[in-house]
């Protein structure tokens, strides 16, 4: 029967489902935790749908469904803008081979007295701190894409990171409040950083533009950002464009480990 013949697998069939289940698994991770991700879910069944009652030769089923995946792909580009520009920033990022996850594995190309574990304790420590005295800051801490186009709008540093350094950071009166700090491994490479900010009408009126710049750079990349309220001294962390909820200071310390993993 010729619709068994898909039985009959070659070296390139096997190349090419292990290609196309690494880019969905990517695709996944890109958008799970997301609104977007039960699109995503929608989209695979509808495509195995189309390829099932091709399969069967349902012709007119199939050509239904076949019209609807062809016509949809502009929609689809409207849906997906913000996850295909992760997307396409975690392809071409340019800090890839510098990775935690590459290089733990070839101790040799990196110098070990340089730290490449951020810690965290000494974050999550400062944003307290900073939150008992209600003073505002927003940490960017950067995963896979690079964030030198954002570095580049506010002052280069190369510090290491402890409490007392990023406390000093956000002090009302220091000259480098201003702005965000961002984090790559365990350095503080950059401060007084203006970052986009987002236009998403969800996020309520109580959050100010500290809140709305964090969703923003978390929304164009996949970096991880805390957020220390002026007017409450909430702490906030904010993943892929949403406030992502934590119980306790340890919990939250789990959380950005995790994620920076």
């Amino acid at each position: 029967m010729d619709f068994l013949n898909f039985i009959e697998f070659k070296i390139t069939d096997v190349i090419d489902i292990v290609l196309v289940a690494a880019l969905l698994y990517y695709v996944y991770k890109l958008v799970k935790g997301t609104v977007a991700i039960n699109i995503f879910i929608g989209i695979v069944i509808v495509w195995a749908l189309w390829k099932l009652t091709e399969l069967l030769q349902m012709k007119m089923i199939s050509s239904v469904v076949g019209g609807f995946m062809n016509i949809g792909l502009i929609a689809l580009i409207i849906v997906f803008q913000q996850e295909i520009r992760k997307f396409l920033l975690m392809i071409g990022s340019t800090n890839f081979a510098a990775k935690r996850n590459f290089t733990r594995h070839f101790k040799f190309l990196r110098q070990e007295a340089l730290p490449t574990d951020t810690n965290v304790e000494a974050v999550v420590g400062a944003c307290d701190k900073m939150g008992a005295t209600k003073t505002g800051a927003i940490l960017v801490m950067e995963r896979t894409n690079s964030l030198d186009f954002f570095k580049s709008s506010g002052d280069s540093m190369n510090i290491e990171i402890t409490q007392p350094i990023l406390e000093s950071i956000f002090f009302k009166n220091s000259p480098l409040h201003d702005g965000a700090a961002i984090i790559q491994d365990n350095y503080i490479t950059a401060t007084r950083v203006i970052l986009p900010v987002s236009n998403d009408r969800n996020i309520p009126l109580r959050f100010g533009l500290r809140h709305r710049a964090a969703v923003g750079i978390t929304e164009k990349t996949d970096a991880v950002c805390l957020v220390v309220s002026e007017e409450t001294g909430s702490i906030s962390y904010i993943k892929n464009g949403e406030f992502i909820p934590y119980k306790g200071l340890d919990d939250l310390t789990a959380k950005i480990k995790k994620d920076l993993e």
